[in-house]
C-alpha cells in the first residue's frame, strides 16, 4: 500500500464530510500524514449579473472568514489524533477547488464524501465526488455517511 504523506479532505461541514474526515484522519494515524482540509464556498456572480449589481468585498471577506472558523474546528478533530493540519478556502466552484488544491499541496490522495447535489440539479451540474473524479491529479477515496 502506497504511504499517503498528505491527505486532502474537502469540507462541507456535512454528515458525509464528517465520516470522510474521521476515515482521513485514521489513515493519517497509520501513515503519520498531514491532513489538509479544503471549504470551498463559490459565490456565484451571474446570479446578480444581470442586474448590473456588483457583490461588494465584504461579502466574500465574511464568507472567508466563516468558512476558515468553521474549519479550525473541524481541524481540532486532527490535531487531537496527533496529526499535523493544514486548511484552506476557495471561492472556485468545488470539484476545481479540489483539484487545484490537490495539485498545488501535491496530495496523495483526496478522502471525501458523497454528498451531492440530487434531482434537476445533479443531472445539470453532476455531483462535486463525480466531478472530482474525473479531473482529480490523484486518487480519490469516496464515503457515504452511515
Amino acid at each position: 500500500m502506497a504511504a499517503f504523506q498528505t491527505i486532502l479532505v474537502p469540507v462541507d461541514f456535512s454528515e458525509h464530510a464528517s465520516r470522510a474526515l474521521d476515515y482521513a484522519i485514521e489513515l493519517g494515524k497509520q501513515f503519520k500524514s498531514k491532513i489538509h482540509l479544503l471549504h470551498s464556498y463559490p459565490l456565484q456572480p451571474f446570479l446578480v449579473s444581470p442586474y448590473g449589481v456588483a457583490l461588494p468585498p465584504e461579502l466574500d471577506r465574511s464568507f472567508r472568514e466563516a468558512a476558515d472558523q468553521r474549519l479550525a474546528e473541524w481541524a481540532t478533530r486532527a490535531r487531537k489524533a496527533g496529526l499535523s493540519v493544514e486548511i484552506t478556502t476557495s471561492a472556485d466552484t468545488p470539484a476545481e477547488a479540489i483539484a487545484h488544491c490537490a495539485e498545488k499541496i501535491r496530495a496523495d490522495l483526496i478522502v471525501m464524501g458523497t454528498r451531492g447535489l440530487t434531482g434537476l440539479k445533479h443531472v445539470v451540474l453532476g455531483s462535486v465526488a463525480e466531478r472530482t473524479l474525473r479531473i482529480a491529479p490523484c486518487p480519490v477515496l469516496t464515503l457515504k455517511a452511515h
